[in-house]
């Protein structure tokens, strides 16, 4: 009786260990990427004014999960971007790939010219879990800041043309350009 009471319990734990075992092991999803193995980089776009190119780079040999849109925060200020269209899940990035996201942070409204607050820094991160990189506003294309009213982001996606296009359908007539 003892013995089967012992294996009673011995399979119980491995249910419960099954049930409990992180999903991207048991599901065959890669693992999240660890900040230290992702190169985060922001630039002005050469085609669109008043939008940020984004780009993180998978640097380790296995593939990774980032979040679905990056998390996009403006100097001292609370929120980040909103990701337009809001994506469905994480972002698979495989070894050594890239994913693009652009960045548009001024509303064409009457709000925006009066209300619409200045920072001088932006930080970029490929998770909301993460850390982040520091860009200046001096080097996207601002030197006198970044001007910031209902910012939105893009997905990751697969190309940089790819995010420029997202974010201009999906900003058409509501940004400034």
């Amino acid at each position: 009786m003892r013995a089967r009471h012992l294996s009673a319990v011995a399979a119980a734990a491995l249910t419960l260990t099954a049930l409990t075992a992180p999903a991207a092991v048991s599901a065959g999803r890669p693992a999240v990427c660890s900040e230290n193995d992702l190169t985060v980089r922001a630039e002005p776009s050469d085609d669109t004014e008043g939008v940020v190119m984004l780009s993180v780079r998978n640097d380790s040999a296995k593939a990774c999960a980032i979040a679905g849109a990056p998390t996009v925060t403006y100097g001292d200020l609370d929120g980040a971007a909103q990701p337009r269209p809001v994506p469905h899940g994480d972002h698979r990035l495989a070894a050594h790939a890239t994913a693009y996201a652009a960045v548009r942070s001024l509303a064409a409204t009457e709000d925006a010219e009066n209300q619409g607050a200045v920072v001088t820094s932006i930080k970029v991160a490929a998770s909301p879990d993460q850390g982040g990189r520091g860009f200046q506003a001096m080097t996207l294309g601002a030197p006198a800041g970044l001007r910031v009213w209902e910012p939105v982001t893009t997905p990751w996606l697969s190309s940089t043309a790819h995010a420029e296009q997202v974010v201009r359908d999906e900003t058409e007539g509501w940004f400034a350009a």
